[in-house]
């Protein structure tokens, strides 16, 4: 009976494992040494490099006196998690000074500079912002009792370091309001560095956050974070060294932090606009903003202190309409919308400050920087309509579309994060999907199939990977890749094409402006070299956030691991019943489909699985051992070996699978 009950203990584990899709999407530390090897600049690289640095005006020094206006104190040393481990390294990034080295865009290491620009900062009276802390900022804002804790970062390590850093220099004074911006981990994931779950309930603290937010919160990243997930990690570099030949920036700040994270059910909810609201004596003046760089969000005004925080549609620099990590696709027209709405009502501002990056002062410059925020998608998006309408294709239009001159030489819509050819081929996504209308698109062969047809086309190999040298030699990068890119699909293990085509990366990467281009072609360059990068996520540092994720949502990632081949013919039909929550759902197969639906039991189902959520979670995160299946919490009834055939046919999808190889 005990060997029994192991058994579909190890069964359960791997497949609710399956179906889970952990919200803290990045992997451990970066590769350093052995692990990381890269080429020089070549000429070419260098030469595009020095001509875009002459047709900018690098040396305006005006934002570098923004970023560092205010300036209280600045972090040195490391944050740690319990175990002992780096969670954040304010000192990782000091290589970034003087003039750009060879191997990094000058215009994207101005920016690094900026963002490398860290600290406790006074923004105006009463407003203080934590810069540098983690990937977004901390704002603080003083209220009548305590501080209004805006923005809690993405993890408790970062959060609690933050906070004791404020008030070494600003007070100790007590948290009395939070509020969460948008639906994005990085934006709430610390909030239990803030302030605890038990002393948030106690005090009754306000948690004020947009419509939507705690079900696109604990939904983000989980039918396909497996995927987003493995991207998220070439999309900021996570594997990569902080250096001039690998990571300088990834856009909103030079890094991410990987840590514990967790989340507060708001008490406050804003759905419309405008919504006034006094918080612990400050009056703020809400702008919901759904359906912009988030499924949920808001931007607010202080009109007392004529201040206007524009969450995460404004920028310095241009955003992403379709993320490389992968996302629901932005709209573009109603994200510049948004931002008109906020010229038109709170245009008498005197200070932005923002969730990521440095503020900007003066009703002037903040006016001019909106404005021209609001443009540049809005000229995207209007000017890929019109050659959409003309009949031109996403890369065509990519090609051809350039910011007018008013625009392009504006720094706060330069790309370092998005970019313009990114965000046409996005709005081409929007309006007309992934179909081109080329009929020869229609039903192309996979990948490696189609690899294996062009380079025997070509001769061979070998021949291939002469032309793409040549190609490499002129400094025609993205040729060359796209030439080498056949034969590594095609013969993988051809070690003269996996290094000349690394270094073809190594190129585009050098050359990008983008700091996540640029982290993702040193990405690929490294799995070219060294193969799969990276262990798994560490779901237990979730664990906090998954308390508050419905059911639905684990079981819906459940059904969209199944095994559809496998599962054809197969019909089973498993309860399973939280004995804590007083719920219970029907799950059952048919036509190769798992569909599910919260109902009580069934009696004609093959077993029952009886739990409680706590289990559950810890069975998801792989920490429930065999005594906890052997406690009350866990009762299994009806047929044992139906529930494991049950089970067996949920697959659990790579966290570590291949994006640059097969």
């Amino acid at each position: 009976m005990k060997n029994k009950k192991f058994y579909i203990f190890l069964a359960v584990v791997l497949i609710i494992l399956a179906g889970v899709i952990w919200f803290k999407f990045l992997n451990r530390g970066p590769k350093t040494g052995s692990d990381f090897a890269s080429s020089d600049a070549t000429a070419v690289t260098v030469a595009a490099n020095a001509a875009l640095a002459k047709s900018l005006n690098l040396a305006d020094q005006k934002d570098f006196e923004d970023a560092k206006r205010g300036l209280i104190a600045v972090p040195t040393g490391k944050i740690l998690a319990k175990d002992g481990s780096v969670i954040w390294d304010f000192d990782r990034f000091h290589f970034v000074q003087g003039d750009a080295p060879p191997t990094v865009n000058p215009s994207l290491w101005r920016h690094a500079k900026l963002n490398k620009v860290i600290g406790l900062f006074k923004v105006c009276d009463g407003v203080y912002q934590l810069r540098g802390f983690d990937n977004a900022n901390l704002t603080l804002i003083e209220g009548k009792t305590g501080w209004i804790v805006h923005d809690p970062l993405s993890c408790r390590e970062t959060a609690e370091a933050a906070m004791a850093f404020a008030r070494k220099h600003l007070g100790n004074k007590p948290v009395s309001v939070i509020i969460f911006n948008h639906s994005h981990i990085d934006h709430f994931g610390g909030v239990l560095g803030v302030i605890s779950a038990e002393e948030a309930i106690r005090r009754k603290i306000p948690i004020v956050a947009p419509e939507g937010f705690m079900e696109e919160a604990t939904s983000e990243n989980v039918l396909v974070g497996t995927a987003m997930g493995r991207r998220a990690t070439w999309q900021f570099g996570t594997q990569l060294p902080a250096s001039a030949k690998g990571l300088v920036d990834s856009g909103n700040s030079n890094s991410v932090a990987l840590g514990e994270t967790g989340i507060l059910p708001p008490t406050i909810i804003v759905d419309h606009t405008p919504q006034e609201i006094n918080l612990d004596g400050v009056r703020f003046i809400f702008q919901n903003i759904p359906d912009s760089e988030a499924p949920a969000e808001m931007a607010f005004y202080l009109p007392d202190l004529k201040a206007y925080c524009g969450a995460e549609i404004l920028n310095q620099t241009m955003h992403q309409i379709l993320t490389l990590r992968g996302a629901k696709i932005r709209d573009a027209l109603l994200w510049a919308s948004y931002i008109d709405d906020a010229l038109v009502r709170f245009g008498q501002a005197d200070v932005y400050f923002g969730t990521h990056n440095w503020p900007v002062f003066g009703n002037a410059r903040v006016v001019d920087f909106m404005k021209k925020q609001r443009d540049a998608y809005k000229y995207i998006h209007d000017q890929t309509v019109r050659m959409i309408n003309a009949g031109m294709k996403p890369n065509e239009i990519a090609a051809e579309l350039k910011l007018p001159a008013s625009l392009e030489t504006f720094f706060a819509v330069r790309g370092y994060y998005g970019t313009a050819r990114r965000n046409a081929r996005a709005v081409y996504q929007h309006y007309i999907g992934w179909f081109d209308g080329n009929p020869a698109n229609l039903d192309l062969l996979p990948r490696q199939d189609a690899a294996n047809r062009y380079v025997d086309m070509m001769g061979g190999a070998d021949r291939v990977v002469k032309a793409a040298q040549k190609a490499f030699d002129r400094g025609e990068y993205r040729w060359g890749a796209e030439l080498l890119n056949h034969v590594v699909f095609a013969q993988p293990d051809m070690k003269a094409a996996r290094e000349l085509l690394a270094r073809t990366y190594d190129q585009l990467g050098y050359g990008a402006e983008s700091g996540i281009e640029r982290n993702w072609y040193l990405t690929a360059a490294q799995e070219l070299r060294s193969g799969k990068n990276g262990p798994g996520p560490d779901p237990a540092k979730g664990i906090d956030l998954m308390v508050w994720m419905p059911i639905d949502n684990f079981l819906a990632a459940m059904a969209a691991s199944l095994d559809g081949p496998a599962a054809d013919g197969k019909a089973f039909k498993i309860n399973v019943v939280f004995s804590d929550l007083k719920e219970s759902y029907i799950l059952w197969i048919e036509n190769a489909v798992l569909h599910y639906r919260k109902a009580p039991p069934a009696v004609d189902a093959n077993a029952t699985l009886t739990l409680t959520k706590g289990v559950f979670l810890k069975m998801v995160i792989g920490k429930a051992g065999i005594k906890d299946m052997m406690g009350d919490d866990v009762q299994v009834a009806g047929s044992k070996i139906d529930l494991i055939r049950f089970f067996s046919l949920i697959k659990k999808p790579p966290a570590t699978f291949p994006i640059a190889t097969p």
